[in-house]
């Protein structure tokens, strides 16, 4: 007997997170007792560190447990303006420019609810962090992927914008170093998106939550390069650099009425982010030496681990990937593995998990459903041998016409 139950418009469309749903269903073949590699997760493996550990258990005790301001307490926003600025390029960050959130996600959601609306058009570099597409579909706009070219790694131009853009475009969604292919914009190129934006009367939304994560040195932010902000908002939080993805501290810059009306959503939302988190988060940006130490060791992990895959995935037989220079992913590209590309990344996905036992995410999430996105958060032992199974079920799906390619 049917119950009845109907959602409303509002989450029609809505689909489940495909990274999430590709770790948990690693989990529940791990609970059967299978052996499973999972390199679906977008969540560093490392402890948060210490020192941060220490200040929350202090900021406990000494009861952090209360309500703050919506926007976050003094001192955090007051720490993440100082640090901001240190790179900022146009007007000086106040405290009342920034809004901690719940994670960086829901800084994200906030700006797209809160800048779009209704038959508004949002470009979306893509391949692109699945979770933009659906925020802009809540927010009742419309997301248009722009598809970057894949010898520049995904990276999109000025001109690849121009090409998608209407009387109805609002804004553009911006993300260096890009989840899921790892690729970071260079000053010059972060420049040319930000004054052709600036030019156009288009919101830039810049998520930089991998910024610190990067091969060469902390990749450029959008506010390093723009002349004026006050049609950008930037996106940031602790959860990779810092790995404290469960902490779920992030926050949002923007001019002062957009941070008040960011404020205002949050407070009929979730109102303040944990608050002995935020003191945790606090400790984690004043304590610089010790912050840096730790950033470093984690991001020097992290290139160990990219290098060895590439390695593997440069050798004979192997697929074509992008070389991430920032983030902790891959993309690999399975399209010769099926006569339908379309579906050639699902059914790779599906058939490394189901007979090699290695977790991965079908680029259809991203959309671009004839890749793979691999996480090398994970053991170097269990990425090594992860790519390797990726390299031999390649082998084992080439399409005749492929040869050995």
């Amino acid at each position: 007997m049917s119950s009845g139950y109907t959602t409303s418009s509002n989450v029609a469309q809505l689909r489940e997170s495909a990274t999430i749903a590709v770790s948990q269903r690693a989990r529940a073949l791990k609970a059967e007792g299978r052996q499973v590699i999972d390199l679906g997760a977008g969540e560093p493996d490392f402890d948060t560190p210490e020192f941060i550990r220490r200040a929350a258990q202090r900021a406990l005790d000494e009861g952090a447990t209360r309500y703050t301001a919506v926007e976050g307490i003094l001192p955090l926003r007051q720490a993440i303006a100082d640090i901001t600025n240190e790179t900022n390029a146009c007007e000086p960050i106040t405290p009342g420019e920034v809004v901690v959130t719940t994670g960086s996600k829901q800084a994200l959601f906030n700006a797209c609810f809160a800048l779009f609306g209704a038959d508004d058009e949002v470009l979306v570099p893509t391949p692109a962090w699945t979770s933009y597409y659906e925020m802009v579909d809540l927010a009742r706009a419309n997301p248009i992927p722009v598809m970057g070219s894949v010898s520049r790694g995904f990276k999109v131009t000025a001109d690849d914008l121009e090409h998608h853009a209407t009387d109805r475009t609002r804004g553009v969604m911006l993300n260096s170093p890009c989840n899921p292919t790892g690729s970071v914009y260079t000053a010059s190129e972060l420049s040319e998106l930000v004054r052709q934006a600036a030019e156009r009367r288009w919101w830039v939304i810049s998520d930089e939550i991998y910024r610190r994560i990067a091969y060469d040195g902390p990749a450029t932010g959008v506010l390093s390069v723009a002349k004026h902000r006050d049609r950008i908002v930037t996106i940031d939080g602790m959860a990779k650099s810092f790995a404290m993805t469960g902490w779920r501290i992030g926050w949002a810059i923007a001019s002062a009425p957009v941070a008040r009306t960011l404020t205002a959503l949050q407070s009929h939302t979730t109102s303040n982010a944990t608050t002995v988190a935020q003191h945790g988060a606090l400790e984690g940006l004043r304590q610089r030496e010790m912050a840096e130490a730790a950033i470093a060791a984690m991001v020097n992990e992290y290139r160990r681990r990219r290098d060895a895959a590439l390695d593997i995935l440069q050798g004979p037989g192997a697929p074509g990937v992008v070389p991430p220079d920032g983030a902790f992913y891959l993309f690999i590209d399975v399209r010769d593995t099926s006569p339908d590309a379309d579906d050639a990344g699902s059914v790779f996905a599906r058939r490394l998990l189901e007979e090699k036992g290695v977790a991965v995410v079908p680029g259809a999430a991203f959309q671009a459903p004839g890749w793979i996105r691999l996480s090398y958060a994970a053991a170097l032992a269990e990425v090594v041998e992860g790519v390797r199974r990726i390299v031999a079920l390649r082998k084992e799906m080439l399409r005749p016409d492929q040869g050995d390619a």
